[in-house]
């Protein structure tokens, strides 16, 4: 519930500073006294979209924060889920707008996303204001109703997933007909261009060899030249590196007996020379066998050239390209080929998941029927105690084709007498009787939905008398059962049966207009109460009236 709510440079708001009871409180004022503005400011904390025109004239930064007490209420896995420290006594939603753009969102001083704090709003307050009674009339609202009360949330989760699966594989199977589809078009393309591609035997770095071997036919003359005159240097009989070492070999193995060092040496003069001697012979054997072959050299280039006219054809620059195309092309003929096996497997696919999502749609549709006839119930009971006794209400569930919530149509038919047919509710029914039936139904939902805070803006419009008394015992009792219920209001009987009072004015200051909001005490309270029943002249009758409702609350 909400404990405590500070607004700062909101719009005509200075400073405000409130506590919040439990149970069932009111809010009076007159019209632009600034009721709305107060709301706006919650609708901030809710995750509402910021407006920089929001901010008080002549300030930089409005700041509105909240308190709630969330013991009563299971939400500690959006916390832990959201790494957000957990405090159930005190939770603080705090909203802070910048002139120069800037929005930022905190709870419990931990910054997060502007759609995570409209998560957490959506399950701290349901703010009913005059245009959500338009809802009525809205078939995805009225759905949701009976969902609530039918309370099918786990099984329209387990709905959910299957046709969201079946929605993919539908999809996967629209694009793989168009896929097939087009590849069966250019069959006789793909396949061309697979045989030349498959015919041209392509082998991956067999394009870098061929250039290699083209490069030392070439240069064959000029490899031998090198090649012969390096293997001379190296094997030479009188001034060859390899004879000279030998010497060196044989001058040093005469001394080491006497000279110790010469032993090292030789052992390294030894590898030298098996090095030296390995090298000319692997000259000796590439001079045997450098020749220039014309035949060998004309298959070369020829093969070249049926690499190159392919890489320039199918705009690549390697082999390896040129095999992942051949590739890419083997697998289009492969899908043509096991196209219609593929499409089996999809469609059987689709058909299974259609069946379970038929079958968790007729569940569904069985429970939204059982939960009708309550719902039917309770309304004429409910509409009748609001000076409706006449009247018919009825729930129409018609099966259609899957949609995201099943296969259900939804309406809810209203006439306010039994002579009249029944009708589409938004079409008939008139500002206060929607009023009470909007309320009837906020009535049933929250004893199925543990919302900690609900707040009524102006949900009177079209009623008074004896209707507005037991449209707030209504809210009362709503807010006997671990619920914070507040209304704004313009009806006296409805404001005399809070347990707490407050009220919204306007007062003139040096800086301009500005919002208050005060707890009224008692006497206040009768002050208020016969303002509202007499206007701006407060007359003796007026007040003893006042008294008079209070005392009945």
């Amino acid at each position: 519930m909400l404990k405590r709510l500070y607004i700062k440079n909101f719009t005509l708001i200075d400073l405000l500073d409130m506590e919040f009871e439990t149970g069932f409180s009111v809010i009076t004022g007159e019209t632009g006294a600034g009721k709305s503005i107060i709301l706006g400011a919650i609708g901030l904390l809710l995750g509402q979209r910021a407006d920089t025109k929001s901010i008080k004239q002549g300030t930089d930064r409005c700041v509105i924060e909240a308190h709630f007490n969330l013991e009563k209420y299971k939400m500690k896995e959006f916390f832990e889920r959201n790494d957000i420290d957990y405090d159930a006594q005190d939770c603080i939603v705090r909203r802070e707008l910048t002139a120069a753009g800037k929005s930022r969102a905190f709870i419990n001083d931990t910054p997060v996303s502007l759609s995570l704090l409209k998560e957490l709003g959506e399950q701290l307050v349901d703010v009913h204001s005059q245009h959500q009674n338009l809802l009525l009339g809205k078939q995805d609202f009225q759905m949701e109703v009976v969902d609530i009360l039918a309370e099918n949330q786990t099984l329209l989760g387990d709905y959910a997933a299957q046709y969201e699966r079946l929605q993919k594989k539908q999809h996967e199977l629209h694009e793989l007909e168009e896929q097939i589809r087009q590849n069966r078009q250019n069959q006789d393309f793909i396949q061309f261009q697979y045989n030349e591609l498959q015919d041209a035997q392509l082998q991956e770095g067999e394009l870098e060899e061929l250039e290699q071997q083209r490069d030392m036919m070439a240069h064959s003359e000029d490899i031998k030249t090198s090649l012969f005159t390096a293997n001379n240097c190296l094997t030479a009989e009188e001034y060859g590196t390899e004879p000279q070492l030998r010497k060196a070999l044989s001058a040093l193995n005469s001394i080491c007996n006497i000279l110790p060092e010469a032993t090292a040496w030789t052992e390294r003069i030894q590898a030298c020379y098996i090095e030296v001697k390995d090298l000319a012979q692997d000259m000796e054997y590439q001079l045997s066998n450098v020749e220039f072959d014309p035949a060998e050299q004309e298959q070369i280039e020829k093969r070249l050239d049926t690499l190159y006219s392919l890489q320039n054809k199918h705009h690549v620059d390697t082999v390896a390209e040129l095999i992942e195309l051949r590739n890419k092309y083997a697998a289009q003929l492969q899908d043509m080929e096991n196209g219609d096996e593929a499409l089996d497997t999809l469609r059987n696919e689709i058909k299974q998941l259609h069946d379970n999502c038929e079958k968790l749609a007729s569940k569904l549709s069985q429970k939204r029927q059982k939960a009708s006839t309550i719902i039917e119930k309770q309304m004429h009971e409910r509409l009748t105690a609001l000076g409706m006794p006449k009247l018919q209400f009825k729930i129409s569930i018609n099966t259609t084709t899957l949609r995201r919530d099943g296969h259900d149509e939804v309406a809810f038919l209203f006439s306010a007498n039994t002579s009249s047919p029944l009708q589409p509710i938004a079409h008939v029914a008139s500002g206060g009787e929607i009023a009470r039936i909007m309320l009837s139904l906020k009535a049933m939902i929250s004893g199925a939905v543990k919302l900690p805070t609900i707040i009524f803006d102006e949900i009177d419009t079209g009623v008074s008398g004896k209707i507005a008394e037991r449209m707030a015992e209504i809210m009362q009792e709503m807010g006997d059962k671990d619920r914070q219920v507040i209304s704004i209001t313009h009806l006296p009987q409805i404001a005399a049966l809070g347990t707490v009072h407050y009220k919204v004015s306007k007062q003139e200051s040096t800086q301009g207009t500005i919002s208050k909001m005060q707890r009224l005490n008692e006497e206040e309270r009768v002050n208020e109460i016969a303002q509202m029943l007499s206007g701006s002249d407060v007359s003796e009758a007026a007040i003893a009236n006042a008294r008079q409702l209070l005392r009945h609350s």
